[in-house]
């Protein structure tokens, strides 16, 4: 594997870099230096990704006759390093990363003119559907209901651990359309605007303790909820279908860049910390800790870029999407392990909200009173998009042949 930039390519990266010093600016800096968990006030969020549209970079994924850029796999790579590396916001991953893709492949003419464009602009945000009490990790127990009443459906029924529901325009869902034969047979995939009556939003808060609205899930009750029929995407009762497709995009990510961040977060606290009058890091068990984290890293990074070069020739991501799911949430979790051990008693004091401008001194480096927070939140990255167990059960049947 030649891992040398050409010439146009480091002029790439210099164009990426520059772009990051000029968009990412200190308001929006200053919130992500404290956020609990990854997510800014919404105004800054749109502030971000605007100017990442009006660069022609908010949808690094998306094919050119949609509004993608046309990145080559190695600016893809490039882009993402320097995103990582400055610490930028996430982008909001619903609408561009999650449900557009299944409008590009399973939408009409109609759904992909009236959504995508507003998708790429930041123009709406969306929120994903999928979770319900009881049915998690095994989605195809699902029970939210959608009665077909020709014209229109009427649902009924709650989602839980709704990522930004509380800020969201629309939301995707999964909901059961028949109870007849499988139940991945009985499942249609539609969309449903946020301000439909009927719709209530109740927050979730966390083991972080972001307090509402910076809380990052929720639960979504639907009463008698009214949509058209023409919000429904592909065919009823095949959602499944599409929502197995949704999933490659939503665990097919790559971890490497932002892994590397993290681990020089890490390496920054250990110097910070002393014991017994030498910096942490110096301590040959904790700096043979880093070493063990960063050589898992490489070996990440140098399987995101067999996988992902497969893109490049128009293939999906696929069963290893799950691969990629698994390592990247292990390391993340490890990382902020790390973290906590660096930062030691500092992190006890709890501030209930981060965001917030205080008068009160902190205690401790300022970094402080967010690493335990994001630690706790870490936590749940192996759970979500479907448990890490229930991933090694897909590698294990689609990948390996068990």
């Amino acid at each position: 594997m030649d891992l040398t930039f050409s010439p146009e390519d480091e002029t790439f990266r210099t164009e990426v870099k520059d772009f990051i010093a000029h968009a990412y600016t200190d308001d929006i800096r200053d919130q992500i230096s404290r956020t609990k968990n990854g997510y800014i006030d919404k105004h800054l969020h749109i502030k971000w990704q605007k100017s990442l549209y009006e660069k022609g970079w908010s949808a690094p994924n998306w094919p050119v006759e949609h509004g993608g850029p046309g990145f080559t796999p190695t600016q893809k790579y490039i882009f993402n390093v320097e995103m990582s590396r400055a610490n930028v916001p996430h982008t909001i991953a619903f609408g561009i990363t999650m449900v557009a893709p299944v409008i590009m492949k399973f939408g009409t003419e109609e759904q992909k003119k009236k959504f995508l464009p507003d998708i790429l602009a930041t123009n709406v945000w969306w929120c994903q559907g999928y979770s319900e009490p009881g049915s998690g990790s095994d989605l195809a127990s699902l029970q939210m209901k959608a009665e077909n009443k020709g014209d229109h459906y009427v649902l009924n029924g709650s989602k839980i651990w709704t990522s930004v529901a509380q800020h969201a325009d629309w939301i995707f869902c999964l909901v059961r359309t028949s109870n007849e034969g499988k139940r991945q047979a009985g499942i249609s995939f539609v969309l449903v605007p946020m301000d439909t009556p009927g719709i209530t939003v109740e927050p979730i808060v966390c083991l972080d303790g972001s307090p509402a609205p910076h809380q990052e899930v929720n639960q979504v009750f639907f009463d008698d909820v009214k949509i058209p029929i023409e919000n429904r995407i592909g065919e009823e009762n095949k959602g499944w279908t599409y929502a197995k497709y949704l999933l490659e995009f939503e665990r097919g990510n790559a971890y490497s860049p932002g892994l590397h961040h993290s681990l020089d977060g890490v390496r920054g606290v250990a110097r910070d910390t002393i014991v017994d009058g030498k910096p942490l890091i110096e301590m040959p068990e904790f700096a043979s800790k880093i070493a063990d984290i960063e050589t898992q890293i490489t070996a990440m990074e140098f399987t995101e870029l067999r996988i992902f070069s497969a893109l490049s020739a128009g293939k999906n991501v696929g069963p290893e999407s799950s691969l990629l799911k698994c390592r990247g949430t292990e390391l993340q979790q490890a990382c902020t392990e790390l973290a906590l051990e660096a930062v030691g008693a500092y992190s006890q004091p709890f501030v209930a909200d981060t965001l917030i401008q205080s008068n009160e001194p902190d205690v401790g480096p300022s970094y402080a009173k967010t690493i335990a927070p994001y630690y706790f939140s870490v936590r749940k990255t192996s759970i979500f998009a479907g448990s890490n167990e229930v991933q090694r059960n897909i590698m294990a049947k689609a990948v390996l042949g068990l």
